[in-house]
């Protein structure tokens, strides 16, 4: 049920669920869970997980990279999650017990996700906060000390507002997602359900509109449109996605935004597609469904990028792309011609040295003639 929240500051109590005790699984129940097999002690305990290089009695860990292989000679971890085709070279610790998986990365990310399921949830509204008396909060909302709610903001059931965390006027926010501490939603802005937006992100702040005068300098363009996020979108910490000047500056449902990531107004990311950190795209770029873009990644402005598009680390885009494209470089081009030319690239400074020698051997053919 949908309630309204009241005047400023009202008190609406603080509620934090109980903590869990710590939760043991044994060998043969993680098995049984990810439908792999065991090999070793089906009874092995676990109650938490780590890295398998620093394992410790009664953790969980995993081995899917085979640069960490030499680690599962010597880990102290009770249980590692292993490839189906993981075929030891040597003597396994004898506390260690596998559970053969098709995909050992994926069934440890499934497990990850049980486990943070299982962390304590906070609801209520702590105090100090303020709530306009126009807005909208579902059942079972969380809303930190020192968060702000503007007039007509509309939240769904399970959203957790953490403190520090400001949602401008008109804004809505969909059932069960999360608004870290120190993010900043701007009016007008839709965010979906099942969102995650991480610690000091910007979200609906102006788009970079100006326009030249007479006067040789520049008036603003006024940024009259919103951002929409749709559902299952995660934003990383300290990312900016820009308002339109006209419409929606719009992420897709699915799409996965790491940290330090720059969206200029009216850009569009595609479902499912993934950018990674210190990326900038201009404004009114579109990229397709199910791209990948690497690192540090610059896109030009009004540009389209195809579906399936996977583009490397450090590249500059300056054109468009076509469907399933795979391009490096600045500016970017097909990544297989890149790699060749780069084999040349490095060559050049031997290259050259030939060069010299054979110019001089020339000049001396010349001069003995």
């Amino acid at each position: 049920m949908t309630t309204k929240s009241g005047s400023r500051n009202q008190s609406v109590g603080r509620k934090i669920l109980c903590k869990f005790d710590p939760v043991e699984f044994t060998a043969q129940q993680i098995a049984d869970y990810l439908g792999g097999t065991v090999s070793g002690n089906p009874d092995a305990k676990v109650n938490t997980v780590s890295k398998i290089e620093e394992g410790k009695p009664q953790t969980l860990s995993f081995l899917a990279n085979p640069k960490y292989a030499e680690y599962i000679y010597t880990t102290g971890a009770s249980v590692v999650i292993v490839n189906d085709d993981f075929v030891p070279e040597q003597l396994l610790p004898p506390t260690c017990t596998l559970v053969k998986v098709a995909d050992a990365y994926g069934s440890f990310a499934r497990l990850l996700e049980l486990y943070d399921s299982m962390r304590p949830s906070k609801q209520g509204v702590e105090q100090p906060c303020f709530i306009a008396g126009s807005a909208t909060t579902g059942d079972d909302n969380y809303i930190g000390a020192f968060a702000y709610i503007g007039e007509n903001a509309k939240l769904g059931k399970n959203v957790k507002i953490y403190p520090h965390a400001y949602v401008g006027d008109n804004v809505s926010i969909g059932d069960n997602t999360t608004i870290y501490s120190g993010v900043k939603i701007y009016h007008d802005c839709v965010i979906g359900a099942n969102c995650t937006i991480h610690s000091s992100t910007v979200v609906g702040a102006d788009g970079f509109g100006f326009a030249p005068n007479s006067e040789k300098n520049y008036s603003k363009v006024p940024q009259i449109g919103n951002v929409v996020i749709e559902d299952f979108v995660e934003i990383g910490a300290n990312s900016c996605i820009d308002r339109a000047t006209l419409g929606s500056t719009i992420i897709r449902k699915g799409a996965k935004i790491d940290n330090l990531v720059q969206l200029a107004h009216n850009t569009e990311v595609g479902g499912n597609t993934v950018i990674a950190a210190q990326t900038g795209i201009a404004g009114s770029t579109k990229l397709g469904a199910n791209c990948m873009l690497g690192g540090q990644v610059g896109v030009i402005g009004h540009l389209k990028i195809a579906s399936g598009t996977k583009i490397a680390a450090q590249s500059g885009i300056q054109r468009d792309t076509k469907e399933n494209d795979i391009v490096q470089g600045s500016p970017a081009f097909d990544v297989g011609t890149y790699q060749k030319s780069y084999v040349l690239f490095r060559g050049l400074p031997k290259l050259d040295k030939k060069l010299n020698e054979l110019e001089k051997r020339i000049k001396e053919l010349e001069h003995n003639k």
